[in-house]
């Protein structure tokens, strides 16, 4: 599913405006990029937790010239989802059939 597909499927369910979906949608991923920008995580109650890892220092390769080089640490965004959301989706795809659960 794509954002285009996600904004179609709200504006079908909650009648609202295609182009109003999309103002929402987009702030909302606007307003959790800005949160976490500041470094903070963001938590959505039986959906999941928005966090940022922390990646420590640590000496990488470069395959191409063969030298060593130090990667500092470093931040990275992170999703983990939520236990209710993890388990529904597991009873879910588990239920489908072989073929329709590999898209």
């Amino acid at each position: 599913m794509r954002k285009a597909d996600l904004v179609n499927a709200i504006a079908e369910k909650t009648s609202i405006s295609k182009v109003d979906v999309l103002v929402t949608v987009e702030a909302l991923f606007k307003e959790i990029k800005n949160t976490m920008e500041q470094g903070e995580n963001v938590y959505v109650r039986g959906f999941g937790s928005f966090i940022i890892k922390r990646r420590a220092a640590k000496v990488g390769r470069n395959i191409k010239r063969g030298k060593s080089i130090q990667i500092p640490e470093h931040f990275i965004p992170a999703f983990k989802p939520a236990k209710v959301f993890t388990e529904e989706v597991k009873q879910k795809v588990h239920a489908l059939p072989k073929d329709e659960s590999e898209d």
